[in-house]
């Protein structure tokens, strides 16, 4: 089979070592991308469902460990909920060292923001992998297409031979590393963007989520619109709430 003149295969094997590394850098950044992606998707429908569960099975147990449990592991509405079940027994246990500077609604406040942040942190985590190829990537494929542009003007002024034939291939193939930059970075910008906005949702639920926390802590029931809500779940976890 006849390899094209004007193809990938041609850029490949004309190319010197300068537009091979940029073609392989851009390769390596998409394939970056892509796995955070992916990856960070898969996590937020995770978190989705936990989330699901943080909103209503966790208040239709009847104590504070069973609701832990309905939770499940390794996700941050577990994490978050663990952070105030130890702030709340810390405070207890310590309650002559700690009552008369702190109170039980400022420790535990404490607690579950210092949890909120750090799944804050860990949602944020891979996201500046996309912010950096989503602006860089158009730059290094231009910088892929200048280069290859240079080097066919050489070769055409040595040469000699300035016909459209001529100019059209090297050209064209330079052109070839801008079509890649953009190839690689709108993907990952359009993902920067889907996957903020899920964290962000994530990041709004964990907060709601920390408040009823704190409610039921400090005052030994949900907040009153949740009152309102759900009856029968809070009545049955706020009964435990201070134990």
């Amino acid at each position: 089979m006849e390899v094209s003149p004007y193809g990938l295969e041609s850029l490949w094997a004309q190319g010197d070592f300068v537009t091979k590394g940029v073609a392989v850098l851009l390769v390596a950044m998409s394939i970056a991308s892509w796995y955070v992606i992916v990856t960070k998707a898969i996590q937020l429908l995770r978190l989705s469902k936990a989330s699901d569960a943080a909103g209503h099975q966790f208040w239709d147990t009847t104590s504070l460990p069973e609701g832990v449990a309905t939770l499940g592991d390794d996700n941050p509405f577990a994490d978050v909920a663990r952070a105030g079940v130890t702030a709340m027994s810390h405070h207890t246990a310590h309650k002559g060292h700690l009552h008369d500077q702190l109170s039980v609604s400022d420790w535990v406040t404490l607690s579950l923001r210092q949890a909120i942040d750090e799944a804050s942190g860990k949602l944020q985590a891979g996201m500046a992998v996309l912010a950096s190829v989503g602006s860089t990537a158009p730059f290094v494929g231009l910088f892929g297409t200048v280069w290859g542009i240079y080097h066919a003007l050489v070769s055409i002024g040595t040469t000699g031979q300035a016909s459209i034939d001529k100019v059209a291939g090297p050209v064209g193939e330079a052109l070839i590393m801008t079509a890649l930059g953009l190839a690689v970075a709108i993907p990952a910008t359009f993902g920067y963007n889907a996957l903020v906005r899920g964290n962000k949702t994530i990041i709004a639920k964990l907060n709601k989520f920390g408040f009823d926390l704190h409610a039921l802590f400090v005052t030994g029931s949900r907040t009153a619109s949740e009152e309102s809500e759900k009856n029968g779940g809070k009545a049955k976890l706020s009964a435990v709430g201070r134990a």
